[in-house]
């Protein structure tokens, strides 16, 4: 199961936006009519104001490996 908008701390904040702030830089429209031109500054807003979402994937942890004695 994934959990989106994990934004729960501030490293995952800041890499989010980070990432937003490159696909914006890149050609993307913007979900929001933002104040500021800066790509950095229109993905944090997008991110407050609900319009961006991420998504962890989900980890498969595999069972340790139990040799014979």
């Amino acid at each position: 199961m994934a959990v989106e908008n994990a934004f729960h701390n501030k490293y995952s904040l800041v890499k989010g936006a980070a990432r937003r702030a490159r696909q914006l830089q890149s050609g993307a429209a913007p979900l929001i009519v933002a104040k500021s031109m800066k790509a950095c500054r229109v993905a944090q807003d997008e991110i407050k104001q609900g319009h961006v979402k991420f998504v962890l994937p989900v980890r498969l942890v595999e069972p340790p490996l139990i040799l014979p004695n």
